[in-house]
């Protein structure tokens, strides 16, 4: 019976990422093209053996969102974000960078990330104030009650949208290259948003394969290694690449349920293929008509603020650089967090140069 308990936990995961999924349509994403990047993460993870599976991302939908003005701007910070971390994953310095910055500086830098979700998630509801603060109220409630991720995205996802069908009657309609069932081609362009966005990205997802990919693989039992988190991060990098220049949506690592079933590598192989059954289909634009896009502001906040800064911040003020790495996070929430790691990263070693030391 092993297969139903991979089964199950691979729907409970496709769960999770429905809401997001939807979030990136918001975002003006197409999701029909994205099924290649689950399909080709699949196959990779069953080549090799891999535990972690990619899916869509809150953190990295949220800062392309918010760093690109419109969808070709945001599909170029994503196509090249991708040719970075494609560089990071075959060369193998994915744990070398944590290495030479250190773990706390890293530990702002993601602390940072989760100040900047809650303030999208307020900005949000703002802006959608129906949706966006019955979401929160929800996400509050039910994150208190549970201390599950998966019940507070469904409850507070479902919950919001109800609210603002019934309350307002609420009905989007959505661009139609988000929703159509064919491949279009968008060239990527430059220009600094692009590239502030592309580093941007690169950065978060430098910490997030790092810290998700140690978590979703020590789940299994098996210390992961830093072939895996290579293997991880090429996987994303080339899956983001072929999908962003079709104008789909990006998929990043995440902390899945699926390394916990019988059949780890199986129940993962699972949850992707069935995400890309739905993306093929057409089923997610048929869903998300009835989404509003801040219904998922009450779990982007419980991620930033109640589960993503608490840990980070704690290991980040530990050590003999906390200093350093309070100002990486200070930067990294006010600005992106590019600029918090650089800043990170020139205290460290500019500091010691001039004969201060923190």
């Amino acid at each position: 019976m092993h297969w139903l308990s991979d089964l199950i936990a691979a729907i409970g995961v496709v769960l999770n990422g429905i809401p997001q999924g939807i979030m990136a349509m918001t975002l003006g994403f197409a999701v029909f093209p994205t099924t290649f990047s689950f399909v080709l993460a699949s196959a990779v993870n069953g080549a090799f053996g891999s535990v972690a599976p990619i899916s869509f991302q809150a953190e990295s939908l949220a800062l392309t969102g918010n760093l690109g003005d419109n969808t070709r701007e945001r599909t170029s910070i994503i196509f090249g974000g991708s040719i970075i971390m494609v560089i990071i994953g075959l060369t193998g310095t994915l744990t070398k960078i944590v290495d030479v910055l250190g773990n706390n500086i890293m530990a702002g830098m993601m602390a940072g990330v989760g100040i900047m979700l809650a303030k999208i998630a307020i900005n949000m509801s703002r802006k959608e104030q129906v949706a966006g603060w019955s979401s929160i109220g929800l996400a509050i409630i039910t994150y208190l009650l549970t201390k599950d991720l998966v019940w507070t995205i469904t409850i507070s996802v479902i919950g919001s949208s109800l609210v603002a069908v019934y309350g307002t009657h609420y009905q989007a309609e959505l661009p139609q290259h988000v929703v159509e069932r064919r491949f279009r081609f968008l060239k990527p362009i430059l220009n600094v948003h692009v590239v502030r966005g592309a580093l941007s990205l690169a950065c978060l997802n430098i910490g997030a394969n790092i810290s998700y990919g140690l978590i979703t693989g020590q789940m299994t039992g098996i210390k992961p290694n830093p072939v895996d988190l290579n293997l991880l991060t090429s996987t994303q990098a080339f899956a983001d690449m072929g999908t962003s220049l079709l104008g789909g949506a990006p998929v990043e690592t995440i902390i899945s349920a699926t390394a916990s079933a019988p059949e780890p590598v199986i129940a993962g192989i699972m949850m992707m293929l069935i995400m890309a059954v739905i993306l093929f289909a057409g089923w997610l634009p048929k869903i998300g008509k009835y989404v509003p896009s801040a219904s998922i502001a009450g779990f982007l906040l419980i991620l930033g603020a109640v589960v993503i800064f608490p840990e980070n911040a704690a290991a980040a003020m530990q050590g003999s650089n906390s200093v350093i790495a309070a100002l990486t996070l200070v930067v990294t929430a006010v600005v992106d967090p590019f600029t918090g790691l650089m800043t990170g990263a020139v205290l460290k070693f500019l500091l010691p140069l001039i004969g201060l030391g923190v």
